[in-house]
């Protein structure tokens, strides 16, 4: 080899390490968020042979997500065969598989074309083979245990189109129009005329057709409508042997002033169609979940709004009725439990829920006791599926530098197997910093748990911003899971501290509802607090070149804070925030959330909604704000935002308001993808700009 081609090929190798080592050094980048592949909606079979999810990434020249059902094969002994596969049409969005009892079909929800009809069925038992729909099944279908006969909720159907300003009018109208085909604006008598992601207003609640229970035989035909209730019918579950379906309602849904919690578990007979309600116990009911063997029914109750959650199970007789009072399983544990299953002994019941930051699975025996935890670590596991054996679960998990994947591990959370890696390959080029815990105490001996991220590329002895995140809610909870905000923050040399103040879930109902009443006044102490242990443990960060950014509570919250503590903040970003408890109750969809939690109205607690109103303070606000709002938003509406932006604006304020057309409250979960990754580098320039360019 000659000596100028021994340098050719050392300087090629030396360049190629070089970038190596520079694009390892970056980090997430907004635009990343189209690379992302997200894995939701895990279904294994019944014979625990095969694992269908939907896999879902983003197609940024269309700006739209385009969803699949793919199929991971397994061995006899629960090993993973092969890579996993595409198993539906590449050409149409497809998602929701549920398998039919005996393996042989899978269900999914895939709209072709103009058929109106987006539930579909493919034939597992042999390669190819086209989706196919089953006459009279238009619904997400629920089998039959005998595999005879689905059941599914939908409206009644009628042979008469309804007219396009159906309920525009309010039938219950005093005023009169002069005429009727020229009048195009609404009459509205109802308080519920508005919901967020719904850009449309609501019709009258009158002239909008009620969801039933309907059965039909398992190779379809024409269904027939087991209820006709004035409720919508949901949660449908066969009893074992394929007599009765129970499912939950609630009755007084459309009564508006009704604040109970008043939804009931019922039970229909298939064959007389004889209705009949299962427990007369007070609160909410939900979730019934029939055991294996067809003796018990465990189910989920809420007394009221504040109150516990608690698993109960009742012993069926042969009417399929409760045969005695149900018992509490969960008396004694205070954590909120999510959706439930049992094991195939009927001994035990498992449900997941939310513990400091984490989600994990939790069982409890028929009989009560104690409440054991499955699943283990620092992450959050979600959509577990199981086996009808009882011995492999399905589930995704998601952590702190991982977005969910697919995994499989033994009935009792050992011998874990990760099955997917789709965001390995991009992930690799990026630096991604772990996120650290930290805790600390409050006045009262409340502990509190958050989370700091180091900047990409951070030195010792050097001088850092750092952005502190409030999450929304309040009743929800940050944790162990992928944010690409806060990577973002952390690629652009920030510490990111996010912490889970009195409010949020997961730490137990007395934490959850600690702050009724005191918004903002109880938790600033949480935030403020914690900043100083945040300080303290990182002396590189510099106290001056502080940020704040939060979304809905977590908005509002940002508003409070640099408006009670000027001092703290040198700039903010506010998002589907609200500065005026007054003018938000009078312009969203969820009134009954300060009725709650304020313990009234706004002239019922007049001094409270103004007390809490960051707006009240806002002559205090010094730090430049980026005001980030969804005209559509019908949660926080965007008069709050605009409230926020003309104080600011008038007070000479640093600001700045970007409005996202097409949008809901949900924009940063589920808008277009280019808003969503555009809202994540307005955030990112924001911050780059006052906490590390501006002086």
């Amino acid at each position: 080899m000659t000596l100028s081609r021994s340098l050719l090929l050392f300087f090629i190798s030396f360049f190629s390490f070089s970038l190596s080592s520079l694009l390892a050094q970056q980090g997430v980048l907004p635009a990343d968020y189209y690379q992302t592949v997200f894995v939701s909606q895990t279904e294994i079979s019944p014979d625990g042979s095969l694992i269908a999810f939907t896999r879902t990434v983003i197609k940024e020249e269309d700006n739209s997500r385009h969803s699949e059902v793919w199929m991971q094969k397994l061995t006899p002994d629960g090993e993973p065969d092969g890579q996993p596969f595409r198993f539906t049409d590449e050409t149409a969005n497809s998602s929701g598989p549920v398998w039919s009892p005996d393996g042989t079909l899978l269900a999914i929800q895939s709209r072709r074309g103009d058929d109106r009809n987006a539930v579909r069925f493919l034939r597992v038992t042999a390669p190819g083979g086209e989706a196919f729909t089953l006459e009279g099944v238009d619904r997400a279908p629920v089998w039959s245990p005998d595999g005879s006969m689905i059941a599914f909720v939908r409206e009644p159907h009628t042979e008469e189109e309804p007219h396009p300003r159906a309920g525009w009018i309010a039938p219950d109208a005093i005023t009169h129009t002069l005429d009727s085909t020229r009048f195009d604006g609404r009459v509205i008598t109802q308080m519920r005329y508005m919901r967020d992601g719904t850009s449309a207003w609501l019709p009258h609640p009158s002239v909008e057709p009620k969801r039933q229970i309907h059965v039909i035989a398992a190779d379809g035909g024409e269904p027939r409508m087991l209820t006709s209730l004035p409720f919508n019918t949901s949660q449908p579950e066969w009893s074992r042997d394929s007599q009765f379906i129970y499912f939950s309602g609630d009755p007084m849904e459309d009564d508006e002033y009704n604040t109970d919690f008043t939804r009931m578990i019922y039970r229909v007979d298939i064959e007389s169609e004889e209705l009949a309600t299962l427990s007369e116990m007070e609160g909410s009911h939900a979730s019934p979940v029939v055991s294996p063997d067809g003796r018990y029914l465990a189910f989920g109750h809420t007394p009221g709004r504040g109150e516990e959650t608690n698993v109960f199970v009742a012993e069926l007789d042969g009417n399929g009725l409760f045969s005695g009072e149900a018992l509490n399983l969960t008396p004694s544990w205070d954590l909120q439990p999510g959706s439930l299953h049992w094991t195939p002994d009927s001994q035990t019941i498992r449900f997941s829920a939310q513990t400091r930051g984490n989600d994990h699975l939790f069982e409890v025996a028929v009989t009560g006791g104690n409440v054991e935890q499955i699943t283990h670590g620092e992450r959050r596991i979600s959509s577990v599926s199981v086996s009808a054996d009882g011995e492999r679960m399905a589930y995704t998990s998601t952590d702190a530098v991982t977005p969910a994947e697919l995994f499989l591990s033994g009935r009792d959370g050992s011998d874990e197997k990760q099955l997917t890696e789709f965001n390995a390959a991009w992930m690799a080029e990026r630096t991604i910093m772990p996120a650290e815990e930290i805790v600390w105490t409050v006045s009262d001996g409340t502990e509190i748990q958050g989370w700091v991220i180091r900047p990409v590329g951070y030195e010792p002895g050097s001088s850092w911003p750092l952005v502190m995140k409030i999450h929304g809610g309040p009743h929800s909870a940050y944790g162990n899971t992928w944010f690409q905000a806060f990577h973002t923050l952390s690629a652009s040399g920030m510490f990111v501290f996010y912490p889970n103040p009195r409010g949020s879930t997961s730490y137990g109902n007395a934490f959850t509802y600690a702050t009724l009443g005191q918004w903002g006044v109880m938790d600033e102490e949480d935030f403020m607090t914690g900043l100083e242990a945040v300080l303290e443990k990182y002396p590189d960060i510099d106290p001056d070149r502080i940020g704040v950014s939060g979304g809905s509570y977590g908005g509002f919250m940002t508003n409070w804070l640099t408006a009670r503590f000027p001092d703290s903040f040198r700039a903010a970003v506010t998002s589907r925030s609200i500065s005026n408890w007054e003018s938000w109750y009078g312009s969203s969809d969820a009134q009954g959330l300060t009725e709650f939690e304020f313990d009234g109205t706004p002239w019922e607690q007049r001094e409270l909604y103004r007390k809490l109103s960051p707006i009240s303070y806002v002559e205090h606000v010094t730090a430049p704000t980026l005001i980030i709002h969804s005209e559509e938003d019908w949660r926080t509406p965007i008069t709050d935002g605009e409230q926020w932006y003309m104080a600011l604006k008038k007070r000479q304020v640093p600001v700045e308001f970007v409005r996202y057309p097409r949008s809901s409250h949900g924009l940063s979960r589920t808008g277009e993808p280019w808003l969503l990754v555009d809202r994540l580098e307005r955030k990112r320039s924001w911050f780059d700009y006052w906490l590390n360019q501006a002086e």
